[in-house]
């Protein structure tokens, strides 16, 4: 099943909506009254099976299409966003960083999350040097804590697309992260969250990333260093991840810092990430 955030009309809150290629129906149109997926997630397995049984049974007439429809971020008040920085060889590599230690861990900011086919302000006062990073995200769906790999991803919600949108110069300037990557819009996410059961297995995902038609991204979730599996359990030893964490879990190579000469996103340019099973997230860039 897919879920999505969508803006009706120009001045309404976003709506929780079941998606299915290209129509969708509110869930509040099937009598079940969640705002966010964050709060159906929150109500846990139940009220999940509920709205499931609620969204097959729904009569066609009641799905509508998307054709006009803007879509919100696809997780709205997560409790945090966390990011793995270095998780591919080839990406580490070509930043010429470490990640021999284990999981880089960071977290994004809330202000930071923009939509599908959004807009991304790029404070070119700041930083000349904002990069792209296709990445597969991960939202929790129960609260992990000290689990094996083994049982990790039984505790995935579901996943999306992340563009990590990164000011480089700021990257290389401070000893974490979470500000270069944090700015405005800079993590856009979505369109939608698919759950786990229609992605049987997190590491064999094609992942691309182009920018104004150029591919510069070409990989599978597969040359992960660490899987899903692994992450989740990893992180959830020294920590409680909560029901609708969202977790980044990394980019893999072909930054644009690494092309020679560097490409860099502008104002004007427009940038889609890919991932195979969940969906295309498009981006355009505008000047802060």
């Amino acid at each position: 099943m897919r879920f999505a955030h969508l803006n009706l009309s120009p001045a309404s809150a976003p709506t929780l909506a079941a998606v299915r290629e290209d129509r969708f129906v509110p869930l509040s149109q099937l009598g079940e009254d969640f705002a966010t997926l964050q709060e159906l997630i929150a109500a846990g397995d139940t009220a999940q099976q509920r709205v499931r049984a609620a969204v097959d049974a729904a009569d066609e007439a009641a799905w509508q299409p998307l054709e006009g429809v803007r879509f919100a971020p696809a997780a709205i008040q997560p409790p945090i966003v966390l990011a793995v920085g270095l998780n591919y060889d080839e990406h580490a590599s070509e930043l010429s960083l470490d990640n021999d230690s284990g999981p880089v861990l960071f977290s994004l900011f809330p202000n930071s999350l923009g939509a599908e086919d959004g807009e991304v302000p790029i404070p070119t006062h700041i930083s000349q040097e904002v990069d792209y990073e296709g990445e597969l995200g991960v939202v929790i769906g129960r609260s992990a804590k000290n689990v094996t790999p083994e049982e990790a991803l039984d505790y995935v919600f579901g996943y999306t697309v992340i563009n990590d949108i990164t000011a480089r110069n700021i990257q290389f300037l401070e000893p974490q992260w979470s500000r270069c990557k944090s700015f405005d819009g800079f993590t856009p996410i979505g369109p939608v969250v698919v759950t786990a059961d229609e992605i049987p297995d997190p590491q064999a995902l094609a992942i691309t990333t182009d920018v104004d038609g150029l591919r510069v991204q070409d990989s599978t979730t597969g040359f992960m260093i660490r899987s899903v599996a692994e992450l989740i359990s990893s992180i959830s030893q020294s920590l409680t991840l909560l029901p609708g964490t969202v977790i980044s879990t990394g980019s893999p190579g072909g930054a644009g810092r690494s092309r020679k000469p560097p490409l860099y996103l502008v104002p004007g340019t427009d940038v889609t990430v890919t991932i195979e099973g969940i969906g295309a997230l498009t981006s355009h860039c505008v000047q802060a």
